[in-house]
């Protein structure tokens, strides 16, 4: 399950990269003009969208991401059967969907269903659509169909599993929805104690996209807090109103990006550079704009020990943050962009010390995750498992250009050609292949191409360790397997 997850992860990375800018887009936006959002301001206008056809499409690109890095081979159809997978579950639950198949009139819909959109559908589909490469994409059809065979096959058939899926979500949706804000409206008459509760889920629940559902508890109308709504128009108690706002900032401008920075340190050191432009990506992110997804998702999956731990902390902030009344609020997110905007408003106290909190939990952060990272070898970003053999042997310095196809051409005959190969993947440094007959791998033919290394981890399933230029040798690969 471990190692599942870590693929998820790992498929993540993709369209997590994106995410950084598409916030920095959105926060300088805002930060031009606060209160329009780019009704008062065309350059913020441009910003803010430019950054929103990102952000506020993250299911779909989770979908796509997901399908392309799960399925066996990074081809286009899976992608594609991703994208198809999310738009049928999209379109059969959303709201004017689920009131035909209910016969009953749109406004008497479960609001849930407004809700579908979410990064849980998005990762589901992904899931599914790869799962249907996996099996169909080599099936092929009797004559009279055989224009829909293989990789043509994946979309079709991912959109019938999704049928299925659809089926199912069409009850479950609703009660997982329900549940949560009824969960909430429980823990709103906990003082500090429901603040860090609050916290601590809103976090926990940020991988499905369900933290929305908690959301409206405590930020919105929904229960007669509306902390978001009070806070800025100034209806509300001094000191009180902010509480399920304020214990964010900490944890946004300071613990993420320190944590970001405590991956970077613990990656080896060859990939430092790489991490680096992440981490630094995402943490500024966070620390200006306040999102924080591009840093999560970089280790929600492949360390999900961390993410609980951060979940643990961003629960903590909140309930010191209420417990001392300090408070600050936002429009957009927890970032630099809103303290400074929201610090001089009447219902705002004593924000400064919101930045000593953060100092505090910068360093809680860094230090906490730097340990586990260390403790329990996890595998964050920069860590993966076969890192340091590659970097260790000079894996990553390999030779480029035509080489490439040469070194392919003997791996490939290596392992025993298309007569014994039959599927060939591959992570950051290794190619991942399945054989029909360990036996008929010829292993002294593939170490003479210069490879690092070569792991046999199964009856069927050996990998090669060639270096951070694996994915060319694979490219090459596929195009001999043609």
């Amino acid at each position: 399950m471990m190692k599942y997850m870590q693929r998820i992860g790992r498929s993540l990375m993709l369209p997590v990269a994106v995410l950084p800018a598409a916030a920095i887009l959105m926060g300088i936006g805002y930060w031009i003009d606060p209160s329009g959002w780019g009704a008062d301001n065309p350059v913020a206008a441009f910003l803010i969208k430019a950054g929103a056809s990102i952000i506020d499409n993250m299911a779909i690109l989770f979908a796509v991401g997901v399908a392309l890095g799960m399925a066996k081979a990074k081809d286009g159809s899976a992608a594609l059967s991703g994208l198809v997978a999310y738009l049928v579950i999209t379109t059969l639950l959303s709201t004017d969907s689920v009131a035909l198949l209910q016969g009953i009139e749109k406004v008497s819909v479960n609001p849930a269903f407004e809700k579908i959109g979410n990064q849980f559908v998005g990762i589901l589909s992904g899931i599914v659509a790869a799962g249907m490469y996996n099996r169909f994409s080599h099936v092929k059809l009797p004559d009279a169909l055989a224009f829909f065979s293989g990789k043509r096959l994946v979309p079709i058939m991912s959109a019938i599993a999704m049928l299925v899926v659809s089926g199912v979500m069409l009850f479950v949706w609703p009660f997982i929805y329900t549940a949560l804000v009824s969960f909430g409206k429980e823990i709103s008459g906990l003082g500090f104690t429901g603040a860090g509760l609050y916290g601590f889920f809103n976090r926990l629940l940020i991988p499905t996209g369900l933290h929305h559902a908690l959301n409206s508890v405590f930020w919105f109308d929904v229960a007669g807090i509306d902390d978001i709504g009070n806070f800025w128009s100034g209806n509300g108690e001094k000191g009180v109103t902010g509480m399920y706002q304020a214990g964010f900032f900490p944890v946004m401008m300071f613990g993420l990006p320190a944590a970001g920075l405590a991956i970077y340190h613990a990656a080896r050191p060859g990939k430092k550079k790489q991490v680096a432009s992440l981490m630094l990506a995402a943490g500024f992110a966070s620390f200006f704009t306040g999102v924080t997804e591009p840093l999560e998702f970089a280790f929600m999956f492949v360390a999900p020990a961390l993410y609980v731990v951060h979940a643990v902390l961003t629960g903590l902030s909140l309930a010191i943050a209420s417990f001392f009344h300090w408070t600050a609020g936002f429009g957009f997110s927890a970032g630099f962009v809103d303290f400074v905007l929201s610090s001089r408003l009447p219902l705002a106290n004593l924000p400064y010390m919101l930045l000593i909190q953060g100092i505090v939990f910068g360093l809680l952060y860094y230090f906490l995750f730097r340990f586990m990272i260390s403790k329990f070898n996890l595998m964050t970003p920069g860590r993966e498992e076969d890192m340091e053999e590659a970097v260790g042997e000079g894996g990553e310095v390999l030779p480029q250009g035509e080489r490439f196809a040469v070194m392919a051409a003997e791996i490939f005959a290596g392992l025993g050609g298309d007569e014994n190969v039959t599927s060939v993947d591959n992570c950051i440094t290794r190619l991942r292949v399945e054989v029909k007959d360990m036996d008929a791998v010829d292993q002294d033919r593939i170490k003479a191409t210069g490879v690092p290394g070569i792991h046999v981890v199964g009856e069927n399933s050996i990998q090669v360790i060639v270096g951070t230029s694996v994915q060319f040798v694979a490219d090459e690969i596929e195009r001999i397997r043609g």
